[in-house]
């Protein structure tokens, strides 16, 4: 499967711009200017030899900032992704592979979850928590976007649970553990990754919209409040596009690498896109190139 993963173009490049990222969010403040430095003779002035990027209407250098803002956003991202994804998981495969009073119990608080509204339930708590910093914002962002991972691991192991081989080794007297860990879960790798990865551009994203509105914490730097900052000196009306273009296009360059790994994930774990994906390959070597006889 991981060799298998290698071969899909989607999933290189996915992963290839995804790697870039996470080095530029470890690394990449170590190595840039300080973001937070006023330059007094250079004020809101275009991409140049001095400033790659520009610089914002503070004199701050626009690619420090966008660096620095890796680190911030990428933390989010990543870290309310896991959480979800983890809670998706505990939740979401007991219910549906022990079903009963486990199912019913479980099922009940995945529903209370999902029917309720994620995003501004997200701006309340947010808005009353005292400091509210990334590692906040991330526990927040995971703690309420969960249910809909949960709800859809759920059907994948009810239907797991009812198979052949699972049933085998339970009248063998397999334990539930084992069986969960070494049967059930490695079948769903592939809606799991799709899930953490769907949660990391949620994540990034939904950073980005709470510091848009400013709920976030002012000393901190991310892309989101990049774009705010940008927002509230007018940039987009006196034609500063240095300053939120670049903060911008990386939030679409996640989203874009996450979704390419997703759709390389999806065809090698979904039969039926591997088959069809087989037969093109097939049929492209079997047609005679130009000039062949």
């Amino acid at each position: 499967m991981r060799a298998s993963l290698l071969t899909s173009w989607k999933v290189r490049f996915g992963l290839a711009v995804l790697g870039l990222f996470v080095l530029l969010a470890i690394f990449g403040p170590m190595l840039g200017s300080d973001p937070r430095a006023n330059d007094i003779s250079a004020i809101a002035e275009p991409p140049s030899r001095d400033h790659l990027l520009g610089t914002t209407q503070f004199g701050q250098d626009v690619l420090a900032q966008t660096i620095a803002g890796a680190r911030g956003s990428m933390l989010v991202g990543i870290l309310a992704a896991a959480i979800g994804t983890v809670i998706a998981i505990a939740v979401g495969v007991p219910a549906g592979y022990f079903g009963g009073a486990v199912d019913n119990g479980l099922n009940f608080l995945t529903n209370l979850f999902l029917v309720m509204p994620v995003l501004p339930l997200i701006l309340i708590v947010a808005g009353y928590v005292q400091g509210t910093g990334l590692w906040v914002i991330a526990l927040i962002i995971g703690l309420f976007g969960w249910s809909g991972g949960a709800r859809t691991l759920r059907a994948q192991a009810m239907s797991l649970s009812n198979r052949d081989f699972v049933l085998a080794m339970r009248m063998l007297g397999e334990p539930h553990r084992r069986l969960i860990f070494a049967e059930v879960l490695p079948h769903l790798s592939g809606w799991i990754s799709a899930m953490f990865l769907h949660g990391m551009i949620g994540g990034v994203m939904a950073e980005a919209g709470l510091a848009f509105l400013g709920i976030s914490d002012s000393g901190s730097i991310s892309w989101g409040t990049m774009i705010q900052s940008a927002q509230q000196q007018s940039a987009v009306l006196r034609g500063l596009w240095w300053w939120f273009v670049p903060p911008g296009l990386c939030i679409a360059l996640i989203g874009t690498a996450a979704t390419l790994v997703n759709f390389g994930v999806d065809e090698l774990s979904n039969p039926k896109l591997r088959l069809a994906r087989r037969s093109v390959v097939t049929r492209a070597r079997l047609v005679p190139r130009r000039g062949e006889v």
